[in-house]
């Protein structure tokens, strides 16, 4: 396992933004969210515009299944893996900065959530991040994407340790999955 906290630092002379949701800091599914590419994956505060999956649509929120060699995992629409990170305490966020940098939150400009997949309508919901963003939530779990894993389906974030605790991929039942 690498060190993320250094892996996902800006280029110099970049600043990564207050909050991961980016640009507009309403989760817009990529409009106003900056991004670049670095050694290790994507990370949000360069002047290319961020890939599909990395951030929720504006209008509708999705969260799927997806089959991976840990087992079925909750992804995001576009089959990003989405993790849960151990230092939340209930829906609130423990992830902010260079966190949220790192681990971006599944964010949404909408209330409307879709399931699908499935993965449980009633374990979906949202919390409320500082600065008035809406973050996605499964059982209780605050939910974040990792700059590192660059394409859907990867889970190179799974057991992470990093930001003062560990950070799990969820099973269909919102269960952290701790292995791998």
């Amino acid at each position: 396992m690498w060190n993320n906290e250094q892996a996902f630092r800006p280029a110099a002379g970049r600043q990564p933004p207050a909050d991961a949701a980016g640009g507009d800091g309403r989760g817009s599914g990529g409009r106003g969210l900056q991004c670049f590419r670095g050694q290790r994956g994507i990370v949000r505060t360069g002047p290319v515009p961020c890939p599909a999956g990395q951030a929720s649509a504006a209008g509708v929120a999705v969260l799927t299944l997806r089959h991976t060699a840990v087992g079925t995992i909750l992804t995001t629409g576009q089959g990003f893996t989405v993790y849960a990170f151990e230092a939340d305490h209930g829906t609130t966020s423990a992830c902010t900065g260079a966190c949220a940098a790192a681990w971006p939150p599944v964010t949404t400009g909408s209330t409307r959530i879709t399931v699908s997949g499935g993965a449980a309508r009633s374990l979906a919901g949202e919390t409320t991040r500082p600065g008035g963003v809406h973050q996605l939530t499964y059982a209780g779990h605050p939910l974040y994407t990792f700059a590192g894993d660059a394409s859907p389906g990867v889970t190179n974030g799974q057991g992470s340790e990093a930001f003062g605790a560990r950070w799990d991929v969820l099973t269909p039942a919102g269960q952290e999955v701790t292995g791998g």
